[in-house]
């Protein structure tokens, strides 16, 4: 049994809380939409599954019904008691804390080997670094399917070529492939946000789209943003002093072209 808006309502009142701004907590109050997020999240039973932000534990029973090991965290101490009692129940293990600052490597290993699902309706303001963090970070992370501001997801999924596409593109793509898995409406949240919302997923790569031994991820990234940070100008200026000039012609790349235009892989060259 998931939770319905008179439902989110009477947990909120009968405990004297109310969603915190401060935390962008916007619950979820739609027993269809967690089910299909559920279902979009491929799980079964025994699967291991993080869920991040997990408030009032809407997601959360959704991805239990599923028969899945759900690990459940959650930083506002207001919160984890009322989210306990719903949801341990439901043999949901619930953990207190920020997931920026937990040790998410151990915290997974200790429970199962993976790999591991990340399934999450994530604080707009958490989002990129959230799921940065969890592509660098934590390997045994191999699927990750999360529900976002739409600005967002479409920069966390788009491709060249794509008005998103930009710094955060690029660095997705050299750990995973994205797509987006659809539209979240409004209406569906407590309080209702000013923004839509879409469901992203992230299949992790087997290698990274950039040979890691050549190019590191940090001197990639480095190379993307400052591309991105002047992405009106060509190449050849928004990366002085980053990338020698003789590098544009070793990697095959034009020095008068742009940001947008480069691909994962063709950053990766301009990188080395």
């Amino acid at each position: 049994m998931t939770h319905s808006g008179a439902d989110i309502a009477q947990l909120l009142a009968s405990h004297g809380l109310e969603p915190s701004r401060a935390l962008g907590q916007n619950f979820v109050a739609d027993p269809n939409t967690v089910r299909r997020i559920a279902r979009l999240a491929e799980l079964g039973p025994g699967s291991p599954v993080l869920e991040i932000g997990a408030g009032l534990g809407s997601l959360t029973l959704a991805l239990a019904e599923t028969g899945a090991r759900v690990v459940a965290v959650e930083l506002d101490r207001h919160v984890v008691p009322v989210l306990r009692s719903v949801v341990e129940p439901a043999g949901v293990e619930v953990v207190e804390g920020d997931a920026m600052a937990l040790d998410l490597p151990a915290l997974l290993a200790e429970r199962d080997p993976g790999p591991w699902s990340l399934v999450a309706n994530l604080p707009y303001n958490l989002a990129t670094p959230l799921v940065m963090r969890t592509l660098v970070e934590v390997p045994v992370v191999t699927r990750i399917l999360v529900m976002v501001q739409r600005e967002v997801g479409e920069r966390m999924a788009a491709t060249v070529g794509h008005p998103a596409y930009g710094s955060v593109s690029v660095r997705v793509a050299y750990f995973a492939r994205a797509s987006l898995a659809g539209r979240v409406p409004p209406s569906v949240f407590i309080p209702r946000p000013r923004v839509e919302s879409v469901l992203v997923r992230l299949d992790r790569r087997p290698e990274p789209a950039v040979d890691p031994q050549v190019v590191s991820y940090t001197r990639l990234a480095a190379v993307v943003k400052a591309g991105f940070g002047q992405r009106r100008k060509m190449l050849r200026r928004s990366l002085a002093g980053v990338v020698p000039p003789e590098s544009f012609e070793r990697a095959g790349i034009r020095p008068d072209a742009r940001a947008e235009e480069l691909s994962v892989e063709e950053w990766g060259r301009l990188a080395r």
